[in-house]
């Protein structure tokens, strides 16, 4: 049995997007609409296989940053919120919540399936995508998959994955 392990770690300048979103916090408390410059980092867990390297840095980077690339210049908003209600149609987007209302073009927005916009919550949303198109891609399920998001130049929200050895 070896005590070696491998990773790789993705982190690249232009894995970046600036979006809108709005959180709930504290029960009822709610932000008001602002944005940030987001960057985005993988890391990928798993032996080596047959060319001796982890995960295809070229798959990983490019599948990242087309998820990344869908988010640059939207609003993130949450449909599984309890307060915030989320309803679209072809043209338009109506959040409300309590009595705060907001009405955005249907193509400016993101829907997300998460209760809240938090950068934990978005890191998720990034790494299930991953994990699925990398496995569209053809490449094995890693043993351990983390993705950080970072909303204010240090300020990470991190996800972490772990396939199921079972």
């Amino acid at each position: 049995m070896s005590n070696e392990s491998y990773h790789v770690r993705l982190t690249k300048d232009y894995l970046v997007f600036s979006a809108a979103h709005f959180i709930t916090f504290a029960g009822n408390i709610c932000e008001r609409l602002h944005g940030h410059n987001y960057r985005v980092e993988a890391e990928v867990h798993g032996p080596l296989d047959i060319n001796h390297y982890v995960i295809d840095f070229i798959a990983l980077r490019d599948a990242l940053k087309k998820r990344v690339d869908t988010w640059d210049h939207h609003v993130l908003l949450p449909t599984q919120h309890e307060q915030i209600r989320v309803e679209s149609d072809e043209r338009e987007v109506i959040a409300t919540f309590e009595d705060r209302r907001w009405v955005f073009p249907r193509e400016d927005c993101i829907l997300l399936p998460v209760e809240n916009t938090t950068a934990e919550r978005l890191a998720r949303c990034l790494g299930m995508g991953l994990l699925e198109d990398l496995a569209a891609l053809g490449q094995p399920a890693p043993e351990m998959l983390r993705v950080g998001v970072d909303e204010n130049e240090g300020q990470w929200g991190i996800w972490t994955w772990r396939r199921d050895s079972h």
